[in-house]
């Protein structure tokens, strides 16, 4: 079975898995060192990463490194991006709201006086 991205990054341990190696490459012994879990269940996260092509592998020696695709990852920034438009102006709604507040309360402040 296929997984897809977002099955991928739903998983805490595979989402901090994205974060290390954001950076650079590491083996799968130097991702493991990082997590209180087996050095089989770092290879099975690495594994579906790897089935849903947010983590690419390369042969180095005799050491397999796993580094972040950053094009799958626009992906799901893409994705993502649609419900940044609506966060935006639900908050932009949400400053227009607590002005109209503060000015009223600034108002009645003023009349009290």
């Amino acid at each position: 079975m296929r997984r897809d991205i977002f099955q991928a990054i739903a998983d805490p341990t595979r989402r901090a898995i994205i974060s290390l190696i954001a950076l650079h490459a590491m083996t799968p012994n130097a991702i493991a060192e990082n997590f209180n879990t087996t050095r089989q269940a770092i290879s099975k996260h690495l594994r579906i990463l790897t089935e849903c092509d947010l983590v690419k592998q390369s042969q180095e020696g005799r050491e397999i490194h796993y580094s972040l695709e950053i094009e799958k990852m626009k992906e799901i920034d893409k994705w993502l991006n649609q419900f940044r438009k609506i966060w935006e102006t639900r908050f932009n709604q949400l400053d227009i709201v607590l002005a109209n507040l503060a000015a009223e309360r600034k108002a009645l402040k003023k009349q009290k006086k």
